[in-house]
């Protein structure tokens, strides 16, 4: 079956209606890094439930209610870096360019909330590397990405890890990717303008 991106519902994940999908949420991104071959932080339901009453999560929903894909913000560095994390599509909606659609949203959501972050983002996904290009950012070297602990600390999990950590956390076979709000203010000035509306449930 052919799906088409109108088929389904994205937007900010609202805790009244979307905290039943915590369970879900968490498994398939489970899923989905052990059929990557790579590792990813396991996050539990109520890690999830907290994103989502932050408001810090993007959620979509087929047209029959059924769970579809989603992502949520994490914050380093003094809130100076911000990750969209954990983005997944079930397996049975991919194709419909739902990935990018969830990316997008996340981004602006992020935007808004944290206008002067970078944002960042570590992945072997060429489709991935695809979406973020699209929004604007750039392959990087992992030093110009966020020095906080607790984020590489995450990395523990990945199967590659050691790779990372005989190179002294220089390479990987992950690409690192930056988004810099200050080249967005060039572009701006240059009458370029990132349109940040959003969606919330209900609209």
């Amino acid at each position: 079956m052919e799906f088409k991106l109108s088929d389904f519902s994205i937007s900010v994940a609202d805790a009244v209606l979307h905290e039943r999908y915590a369970e879900e949420i968490c498994d398939e991104i489970e899923s989905s890094a052990k059929a990557r071959g790579t590792g990813i932080a396991k996050r539990s339901p109520e890690y999830i439930i907290n994103k989502i009453r932050e408001g810090k999560a993007v959620i979509a929903l087929y047209k029959d209610g059924g769970f579809a894909g989603f992502c949520y913000i994490e914050s380093w560095g003094h809130d100076r870096f911000v990750a969209n994390s954990g983005l997944i599509v079930s397996p049975q909606y991919r194709g419909a360019g739902l990935a990018g659609a969830i990316k997008e949203m996340a981004f602006k959501l992020s935007r808004n909330k944290y206008p002067h972050a970078k944002l960042f983002g570590l992945t072997t996904s060429l489709a991935v590397m695809k979406i973020n290009s699209e929004l604007g950012y750039k392959p990087v070297t992992f030093s110009e990405l966020t020095d906080d602990e607790q984020f590489w600390n995450g990395c523990k999990s990945c199967v590659n890890y050691d790779i990372l950590s005989r190179t002294g956390r220089k390479f990987c076979l992950c690409t690192g990717m930056l988004y810099d709000p200050n080249d967005t203010e060039k572009k701006q000035k240059k009458g370029i303008k990132d349109d940040l509306n959003i969606k919330t449930s209900g609209e």
